[in-house]
């Protein structure tokens, strides 16, 4: 077994692998550009070496800094997570040559499957069924429009060398495909050096599920389930989950014999996933084989039993699978969901800054229930416009499906982040939303179910009664507080007046709040102006606590708590609102302030993201559409089109290509 290995990565998955490595004895070393000196990984690591400066192209990128890393720190194997070299075939070429073992695919395994195009013509040599594509060389725009006409739309363009969503597009017409080609490619070059795309037929109302594969060099190769990965965003996976709830034991055998005999045509030799796209008759296609470890395998780790890393480590090191295929068994249910540093209510668009606050719900398994958190950055770190905006990978698992969501859904609710913006409403919403409940999922849900976007949900039902009771019970805690500092000693103070009026924004809820021992009782005023029943809140939620965390008549809750003037910020279950408690006098004072609405922007074109401007597409005095294309700013490593939102004329340009701009910079104004 191997002494010392390098982590070709950062980020969580850097700190996935050290976990693992530490717990088998394992040495690490890490690796780290200048724009990650500070990070997690850097820190967790035994020791780190710095490889450049904070473009990937100069650091995770660059091979020849990877294995001088090697020699300089003695490392044996280097494992090199997802994305940056891990499907890279020269990467475990050079490591070959300078006496590393590569903890992943042998080269040509790599060769035959890492490249999207090469793994299309392989699995139609084995007679796989395949989504009809061209896969040939597409020249231009007008190539790659031909054959999009020939296919028939809708259609995916997709970069060979891709993943992650990174240069995938969408096309339902001539102009978009001819736009979609030029954006995948160049998205496709930035992230991955490689800017070839292929055009291939998208499938409609499909489901993306993936099958697990675990090889050996000594050619033994089983398969560990699947994960269903359709809800996604952009073709980028946002909440995945283990089994699927689409297939049944019939499919899957079928879907998981037919990985195995891919991965053994290829002579597969370690973790890697097989993608399909299915249809809701629990028909297949295959999609693509990433010879690689996946963001989303927690999952699979927590149905199976089976840590994928070190089994990964151990076949490197040449010993065999300890595990054959009647040994796998699927155990309960895992659902995982991917904290993005993004803002869901302006479209999703990148956040970055320091967590002035970073507090996930603790990792534990009890009573059935495991809540686990991969994450690669910690309190005071920063989120960079350098690389992925993932924060962490929030996982459950519980012995049913429908137990798994709960247990999700209350573990998002307690994970406080503040500093940036991140997608934590939006995710709530999810495992709230009744069509996700029922299993009824394709790759079009979040476009379907949220075609305007996401919006702020306006507090309703039994949502808004809880977060208007924790509002009432947050503001009894601070007042009992007040009085106690203001010096009315000799015990807990008994608030003279019960009856609170509680504002969710302008919405009001009247309500009775009382001390009961060590709980708070809410009860609710009718419209008759009688209290109801009396519900029994308890919590040991104290001021400054960033999250509520308690039982609302034995039901357990969490509810994030910001403070802001006068009140507090409070969300649940995908509801985000400001809540003010006042006296019955306070209320009638309240009532009669005049509410303040924000300017209007509507004739300046703001930079919704930090970014780079890409480029600018019109000039001053032009005369523009409602739809036409203004700007293409870059964050992220995503390209994002900026389109006038109705007919105008450019006044005045104030950026220009090449140049950075923080979050809401003016580009352009609109005479």
């Amino acid at each position: 077994m191997f002494k010392k290995i390098l982590i070709a990565n950062r980020g969580e998955i850097a700190c996935r692998v050290i976990k693992t490595a530490r717990r088998m004895g394992i040495q690490t070393v890490a690796v780290y550009s200048e724009a990650d000196r500070d990070a997690l990984h850097v820190e967790m690591a035994d020791e780190a070496v710095l490889i450049g400066p904070p473009a990937a192209a100069e650091s995770y990128l660059v091979i020849e800094k990877i294995v001088e890393a090697c020699r300089k720190t003695g490392a044996q194997a280097v494992h090199p997570g997802y994305g940056f070299l891990s499907e890279r075939e020269a990467f475990p070429r050079a490591l070959e040559a300078a006496g590393i073992v590569f903890i992943g695919p042998n080269p040509g395994a790599i060769a035959a499957m890492g490249d999207k195009i090469e793994s299309k013509k392989a699995a139609a040599k084995a007679k796989v069924s395949t989504v009809p594509g061209y896969l040939g060389v597409i020249e231009d725009d007008k190539h790659a429009v031909k054959i999009a006409d020939e296919i028939g739309y809708p259609v995916m363009i997709k970069a060979s060398a891709g993943g992650g969503g990174k240069g995938m597009r969408i096309a339902h017409s001539t102009s978009e495909v001819a736009e979609g080609f030029n954006l995948a490619k160049a998205e496709a070059k930035a992230s991955f050096g490689d800017d070839r795309v292929f055009v291939e037929k998208f499938i409609v109302d499909p489901r993306h599920i993936e099958i697990q594969v675990l090889g050996d060099k000594h050619g033994n190769v089983i398969y560990l389930g699947e994960r269903e990965c359709s809800i996604q965003r952009r073709n980028q996976k946002v909440i995945e989950e283990a089994p699927s709830p689409l297939l049944d034991e019939a499919t899957r055998r079928k879907m998981g014999e037919q990985a195995v005999a891919l991965a053994k045509a290829v002579n597969y030799d370690s973790a890697g996933t097989v993608e399909f796209v299915a249809g809701q008759d629990k028909s297949f296609y295959f999609l693509e084989m990433n010879t690689r470890l996946q963001v989303e395998h927690p999952v699979t780790e927590l149905v199976t039993g089976i840590d994928l890393v070190e089994q990964m480590i151990r076949v490197a090191a040449g010993e065999k699978l300890a595990l054959a295929q009647k040994d796998v068994t699927l155990k309960g249910w895992a659902v995982e969901s991917r904290l993005y540093a993004e803002d869901p209510f302006r479209n999703f668009l990148p956040s970055i800054g320091r967590l002035v606050k970073y507090r996930p719900p603790a990792e534990a398994s009890h009573d059935g229930i495991t809540v686990r958190n991969d994450t690669g950055v910690q309190e005071g770190g920063e989120i960079s416009i350098h690389y992925d905006p993932m924060i962490a990978k929030l996982v459950t698992h519980a012995p049913s499906r429908a137990a798994a969501i709960e247990a999700q859904a209350t573990a998002l609710d307690s994970f406080y982040v503040d500093g940036i913006r991140h997608n934590i409403p939006f995710l709530s919403a999810l495992m709230n939303h009744p069509r996700w409940r029922e299993g009824n999922l394709s790759t079009g849900f979040i476009a379907e179910e949220f075609p305007k976007g996401f919006a702020a949900r306006a507090p309703e039902g039994e949502v808004a009664r809880r977060i208007a009771a924790v509002g009432a019970a947050i503001d009894h805690v601070l007042g009992e507080r007040k009085r106690q500092i203001s010096g009315q000693m000799g015990g807990r103070i008994v608030q003279r007046e019960r009856r609170r009026a509680v504002w969710l924004d302008r919405e009001e809820i009247l309500l009775e709040v009382a001390r009961e021992g060590e709980a708070i009782a809410v009860a609710f005023v009718h419209a008759d102006g009688k209290a109801g029943k009396a519900h029994l809140l308890q919590s040991s939620w104290k001021p400054g606590d960033p999250v509520w965390q308690g039982t609302i008549d034995g039901h357990a809750v969490a509810v994030q708590a910001r403070p802001i003037p006068n009140g507090m910020r409070l969300a649940h279950q995908g509801v985000e609102v400001p809540v003010y408690v006042w006296t019955e006098a306070e209320a009638a004072s309240a009532r009669l302030m005049p509410v303040t609405t924000a300017s209007d922007t509507g004739k300046k074109l703001l930079c919704p993201m930090p970014g780079l401007i890409v480029s600018i597409a019109v000039k001053e005095g032009q005369e523009v559409k409602a739809g036409e294309t203004l700007a293409v700013v870059e964050a992220m490593k995503m390209q994002n089109v900026l389109r006038a939102e109705r007919d105008g004329t450019v006044k005045k340009i104030h950026a220009s290509p090449g140049a950075t701009l923080a979050v809401d910079a003016l580009i352009l104004e609109f005479a």
